[in-house]
């Protein structure tokens, strides 16, 4: 898998200074901006047609075109763009075969609270890497094919997606063909390809971390494994140059067996931002949460160490920022984007489920919101994190 750019990342990384518990606090609300729920990719096909008649929060479908929705993974491209990927489209394979796996390029606006898209591509297999029969016969890949719910890009301009429907790593080239076959991994199946799964439907790849070293990647599943126990996730560990597991795992323990997780990213060797959320919206919802956790597991109980770095339904907005009280809540069902943009500063964005949830106005699709958040010490994060 290892390519010419990215031949001098399997080589030894220096290590990281450890860090002594830190006490965060209470995070603030730095920035808002947000892109309508009714926002559509110019000239494409119809979409929604399977999803039901409707009305969904005052919208009939079908959609005349591609909806750009369902934030499920975020590329910060470090020139105010980012790459946001919309997951399979309305929820499950039966239907969402209309709608097109689609990588976003965003750009949002803190100033004027708005989020323009600027470009983006689609994803297919032009090259038959797919071993099974797809939706489409000109092999562009839809929500009823994969769940793409992560992404990072690799050192050579390519992506790594992961998917919930296998559970596959899929990699892309920087236009959305696909390179290889999707990578499995082992003892982990879920039921939309498999007679004889492991995992829950929708428990897939919910996060998929990028290693600062370059080399390794860390999926990390959404739902248990099947032996496992309630409400442990396990956090692989895969090897870019060798194109494999290197059967190394680490096991994330969720504060209640209802609540998932929605994205992860690296801060270090060790340690990672790992959202936590229960499935409540607007006022029902009660936990949505992210977390530093490490993976040296200090206290030798076998899981990663998890402290409390922001409260998403108790962010501090002394400016006000987007019309908000001076307590900001993140209200979402799913919130499943994070980008780590300076030492303090982390950008969140909602995946809207579009036209379903409506988290910030009871009756109302949500938007999609980015917001970022200070968070109330320094991460003393790897700058290679930062990149």
């Amino acid at each position: 898998m290892a390519t010419a750019a990215a031949l001098t990342l399997c080589l030894a990384s220096p290590a990281v200074a450890d860090r002594e518990h830190t006490d965060f606090g209470r995070a603030t609300l730095t920035g808002f901006a947000s892109l309508p729920a009714q926002t559509f990719v110019p000239g494409s096909e119809p979409s929604g047609s399977a999803i039901g008649a409707g009305p969904f929060n005052g919208i009939a479908p079908p959609f005349a075109g591609q909806p750009v929705q369902g934030f499920s993974g975020v590329v910060n491209r470090h020139d105010g763009t980012f790459d946001a990927l919309s997951d399979n489209g309305y929820g499950n394979k039966a239907n969402s075969a209309d709608f097109r796996l689609r990588v976003h390029r965003i750009k949002p606006d803190t100033r004027t609270g708005k989020v323009k898209v600027v470009g983006g591509f689609n994803l297919s297999d032009p090259d038959h890497h797919v071993p099974f029969a797809l939706t489409r016969a000109d092999r562009v890949l839809t929500g009823a094919d994969f769940d793409v719910e992560s992404i990072v890009r690799l050192a050579d301009g390519t992506y790594m997606l992961g998917d919930e429907f296998g559970p596959y790593l899929l990699h892309f080239s920087a236009r959305g063909r696909l390179l290889e076959a999707p990578i499995a991994l082992d003892g982990v199946r879920a039921p939309e390809y498999s007679s004889q799964p492991t995992i829950a439907s929708s428990k897939g790849f919910e996060g998929l971390v990028r290693g600062v070293d370059g080399r390794h990647l860390y999926p990390l599943l959404e739902g248990t494994v099947t032996g496992d126990t309630p409400g442990d996730l396990r956090f692989s560990e895969f090897d870019l140059c060798k194109g494999a597991y290197t059967g190394k795992r680490f096991v994330y323990r969720l504060e209640s067996t209802s609540h998932a997780i929605g994205d992860a990213i690296a801060v270090d060797k060790h340690r990672f931002l790992v959202v936590e959320r229960d499935g409540g919206q607007g006022d029902t919802a009660k936990f949505k949460r992210i977390y530093l956790v490490d993976t040296r597991d200090r206290n030798g109980d076998g899981l990663v160490d998890k402290t409390l770095v922001a409260d998403l339904l108790d962010l501090a907005n002394p400016k006000g920022l987007g019309g908000f009280d001076t307590t900001f809540r993140f209200p979402f069902q799913t919130i499943e984007d994070l980008s780590l943009l300076d030492d303090r500063t982390v950008a969140v964005l909602n995946d809207n489920n579009f036209p379903f949830s409506s988290g910030r106005t009871a009756g109302q699709a949500d938007n999609n919101e980015f917001i970022t958040i200070r968070l109330g010490a320094p991460l003393h994060a790897d700058k290679r994190a930062l990149r």
